[in-house]
């Protein structure tokens, strides 16, 4: 079935064709929020959140791109008003056994955990640049559209992304304890 036949089943209210809808994107819809967040119990949240987000406005998806990249900046948004609302609670009061990795197969070629931790050292612009074009396969122009800037500007965001993060997972740059100097 084409996705514009999903798209009208669940603007008639098939929940049925909406899990079919969602299912090619669901894995790099889950890899948005958990890189953007850095945490798996909230990148859970955001996951949940864009998805009764996307069943309540679906009568608002225009069409003019794949759902794919609609969900996408949908899941971005709730991740980031996750990590916004957790900024405001007092340091103290955050539980960090709540943070945990998330195996998968990038987990035999890079650390996974360091990866998250230089992507949370980003920028939030530079962070979600990053994050839609390498794990949502996002094209700079869905970016841009995504965070209302130029493409020249996604470009540069994502290039300067990219050059903190080298400059961040470098093991030069470590101590022998595995702490940032």
């Amino acid at each position: 079935m084409h996705e514009t036949e999903l798209i009208e089943r669940c603007r008639s209210g098939d929940r049925a064709a909406f899990a079919a809808l969602v299912e090619p994107s669901r894995t790099q819809v889950w890899a948005v929020c958990v890189q953007i967040t850095s945490n798996r119990h909230d990148a859970e949240d955001a996951l949940q959140d864009a998805l009764i987000a996307a069943w309540q406005n679906l009568d608002k998806f225009r069409g003019t791109s794949r759902f794919g990249s609609w969900l996408y900046r949908i899941a971005s948004n709730a991740a980031l008003a996750i990590v916004r609302k957790r900024r405001e609670i007092p340091d103290d009061e955050i539980d960090l056994g709540r943070a945990s990795t998330v195996p998968g197969p990038a987990d035999r070629v890079v650390d996974t955990d360091a990866v998250r931790h230089a992507l949370a050292q980003l920028p939030e612009q530079f962070r979600v640049a990053v994050v839609l074009r390498e794990y949502a396969q996002m094209s700079y122009a869905e970016i841009a559209e995504h965070q209302n800037v130029p493409v020249a500007t996604v470009k540069t965001r994502i290039n300067r992304g990219r050059a903190q993060l080298v400059e961040l997972l470098d093991p030069t740059r470590l101590d022998p304890a595995g702490l940032d100097p």
